[in-house]
């Protein structure tokens, strides 16, 4: 969601920026921006494709492995060497064993990765919009609307260039400002990406914090 550019500011790129200089004048705030908390603001849960499919290949791997060897017993022929193996050093092993309480550690570790997993939803990258449908859910992710406010930023005079990092919960814009007043600019850039941020139908708007410096020297 976004609403048309023009063509000057669609091409303008983000710039690489030096790190800040204690000679350089800045203007920073968190602006008056406040965001409602929207309704249906749950996140969207990843359907975890490839931890699903590695899990469910080991799992038929190691039972196929099991049954054709429980078979292979049942009709008269003598157990795999691996099992037998495997069996003799389960029963023979203690528990204070350096092997078996480094296989324990990484069944544990497998353990809470699959339940971390199982217990949070993922895609931090997707923002939640709000719902004009009950039966329609939409998401933003966080890079395009990052994008729109870079677009709405450099439309503002006296924005030379402008770098925004979009979280979950709060919007960094950092913008240099080669002419007019570094209070005026971060007061003008407060007010668009406020109206931008309300413009992106978030169910969880992020805050705003705006930083304006001037240009570095060059050499």
């Amino acid at each position: 969601m976004s609403e048309s550019q023009g063509a000057e500011s669609t091409q303008r790129l983000p710039v690489l920026e030096k790190a800040d200089d204690g000679g350089h004048s800045q203007s920073a705030s968190a602006a008056d921006y406040e965001p409602v908390g929207g309704e249906n603001g749950g996140r969207f849960w990843s359907a975890r494709r490839v931890p699903a499919a590695i899990v469910a290949l080991l799992l038929l791997l190691v039972a196929g492995a099991f049954l054709y060897d429980v078979a292979a017993v049942r009709a008269d022929r003598p157990a795999m060497a691996w099992r037998r193996e495997l069996a003799t050093q389960l029963a023979e092993r203690p528990l204070d064993d350096a092997w078996v309480l480094v296989g324990a550690g990484i069944a544990v570790a497998l353990g809470l990765w699959l339940i971390l997993l199982a217990a949070t939803p993922g895609l931090r990258a997707v923002l939640t919009m709000r719902r004009t449908h009950p039966d329609v859910r939409a998401g933003l992710h966080r890079d395009a609307a990052a994008l729109v406010l870079r677009d709405r930023a450099v439309e503002v005079s006296g924005v030379q260039s402008v770098r925004v990092r979009m979280g979950r919960a709060r919007a960094d814009v950092r913008a240099i400002s080669h002419f007019r007043e570094l209070d005026d600019v971060r007061a003008d850039l407060d007010t668009t990406l406020a109206d931008a941020i309300k413009g992106l139908g978030l169910a969880r708007p992020p805050a705003l914090s705006v930083r304006v410096r001037r240009p570095g020297r060059k050499g």
